[in-house]
């Protein structure tokens, strides 16, 4: 993954003080060699469960979020059920995109004694701010990686899913879908999410990687960030409708909010959706809109798996456990130190399936 340069430290703010509660141990999966052995080995992997959430039975840890949209609310809704299910004392955090608001919860949380904390940074670029602030605490980042991967170590990690496979099934859908109609030269409208994030940057890129990689010569004829925002690429979708020197032969966007401004911006300008209009994330409104025939695909971002695994890998940092214990996740070959949960491609063939997802 490419390397950023951290931004400049952030100055500490003052400590928030929050309460509650911690505990943590460690816990084991028995087996036996009797001539019940299945039965027993059923018992103990039963048994081996009750252990480990009672290893986390009491363990305090604050939840940071950066904001609260779609996707990051069931993604914190996928973090509390873990938390239930676990016995985490779960603290949820909103820092309402203010970086120094951000690090003060950090400290709060390190000052409370808290073991390990969850972030979902505002600015991948300054991760290191937020590590700096946690001080003895371990740190879990999920959802937006660092630019600069080689911050994370045994004590800083991430979960997330991995941006440059978002990009690709999009880029492999819309190559299919045009090379079945014999056409290889086409022109896109590309909706950008928030400059500078490592998903934006990522998801852009690996799209029109994809499409050229499959031999699709692809021509912009418009890109812009809409800050992952609907009304945002609502109001930028109207005004190139209202162009007609504008022409397009799909729409890729980095997320479904902004496919979904797009559709809706089409409907009120009377425009026809004949042509592919493709997002990530895979909400309900974007199923819903795949259903109904106005958004070609999405790619499922899996908001409880990133939510319920950053819980899960924060008590198994506070544990002294492996980073993928307990989970089905992959661990990162190269870092060591990441949990990938993997994108999946949603077509109106498989969408119904990810409906309880």
């Amino acid at each position: 993954m490419r390397k950023i340069k951290l931004a400049t430290v952030l100055a500490l703010a003052t400590a928030m003080v929050v309460g509650l509660t911690a505990c943590g141990g460690s816990g084991s999966t028995a087996s036996t060699g009797s001539s019940d052995a299945a039965a027993e080995e059923e018992t103990a992997e039963e048994g081996g469960e009750e252990a480990a959430a009672a290893d986390a039975s009491g363990l305090k840890i604050t939840l940071v979020m950066s904001q609260r949209d779609e996707f990051l609310s069931s993604l914190e809704a996928g973090a509390k059920k873990k938390a239930e299910e676990l016995g985490v004392n779960l603290i949820t955090q909103d820092a309402n995109q203010d970086e120094s608001k951000q690090i003060q919860y950090v400290q709060a949380a390190a000052a409370d004694g808290q073991k390990v904390i969850i972030v979902n940074p505002i600015n991948p670029s300054a991760c290191q701010s937020i590590i700096d602030a946690a001080g003895d605490m371990s740190v879990v980042f999920v959802n937006r990686v660092p630019d600069d991967v080689s911050v994370l170590t045994d004590k800083a990690v991430y979960v997330g899913s991995d941006e440059h496979t978002s990009g690709k099934f999009q880029g492999d859908f819309l190559a299919n879908y045009f090379k079945e109609k014999g056409q290889t030269d086409i022109k896109y409208i590309l909706l950008r999410g928030i400059e500078g994030q490592t998903s934006t940057t990522l998801r852009s890129e690996s799209v029109l990687k994809a499409l050229a990689d499959n031999g699709i010569n692809a021509t912009e004829t418009y890109a812009k960030s809409c800050l992952y925002d609907r009304t945002e690429a609502l109001n930028q979708m109207t005004n190139i409708l209202a162009d007609a020197s504008k022409e397009f032969d799909c729409i890729i966007s980095n997320n479904d909010s902004m496919a979904l401004g797009a559709i809706e911006a089409c409907n009120t300008a009377g425009r026809t959706i004949d042509f592919p209009i493709v997002g990530i994330d895979a909400t309900a409104d974007g199923r819903q809109a795949i259903k109904d025939g106005t958004l070609a695909m999405s790619v499922f971002q899996d908001p409880n798996g990133q939510g319920g695994g950053s819980v899960q890998a924060a008590v198994n940092l506070a544990n002294g456990e492996a980073l993928n214990a307990n989970t089905d996740f992959e661990i990162d070959e190269e870092t060591g130190h990441i949990l990938w949960v993997p994108f999946e491609e949603v077509t109106p063939e498989n969408v119904e399936e990810y409906e309880n997802r």
